[in-house]
């Protein structure tokens, strides 16, 4: 199928370079899998469309609005030489959004940090608010912001509870 034929059948794909455009809501990730070389991956987030590119690519699409963990590590034969984390919320249609490698178009970063021990951290978060027994994507943005500020300086985030947990729905249920 040509790239003018793949634009004719959905319109969110931008012809000339075969990319979605993000006047369509859908935020796209392309993972890749090299065996201790370049890994990246999801460590949550629910994604509507899965594509396969081949064995050790694909691409995962998200609606507006949704959030994710995306994790890129790469290393050498001298060691690891990259290591990040970004908790990304897909953003709609004129929402303004930053950058970020292979996430088109971008996303509005919750949490971003480099450097293994950092990255280590907040997994540590993210396995902690598992164990609550709550989806990672699914709690407040603001928790994310707040753990991406204390890490980042080398302090400890206050741990989330199913308390705070309460009060963020609450709170999302009185907003317009």
């Amino acid at each position: 199928m040509s790239e003018e034929s793949a634009a004719a059948a959905d319109p969110g794909v931008i012809p000339s370079r075969g990319q979605r455009s993000p006047l369509t809501g859908i935020t796209m990730v392309e993972l890749t899998w090299i065996e201790q070389a370049t890994e990246r991956w999801i460590r949550f987030g629910a994604p509507f469309r899965d594509d396969v590119i081949d064995r050790r690519r694909r691409v995962l699409s998200f609606a507006a609005g949704s959030v994710f963990a995306f994790v890129r590590w790469a290393s050498n034969d001298y060691g690891t030489t990259l290591s990040r984390l970004d908790i990304v919320r897909a953003v709609a249609p004129g929402e303004a959004y930053s950058t970020l490698a292979c996430v088109q178009p971008g996303g509005d970063l919750l949490l971003h940090l480099r450097g293994w021990p950092r990255v280590r951290q907040a997994l540590a978060l993210i396995d902690a608010i598992e164990n609550l027994g709550l989806d990672p994507s699914g709690i407040a943005p603001d928790y994310w912001r707040h753990a991406h500020s204390r890490l980042l300086v080398g302090d400890r985030p206050r741990a989330y509870s199913a308390a705070r947990h309460r009060a963020w729905l609450l709170r999302r249920e009185l907003q317009p």
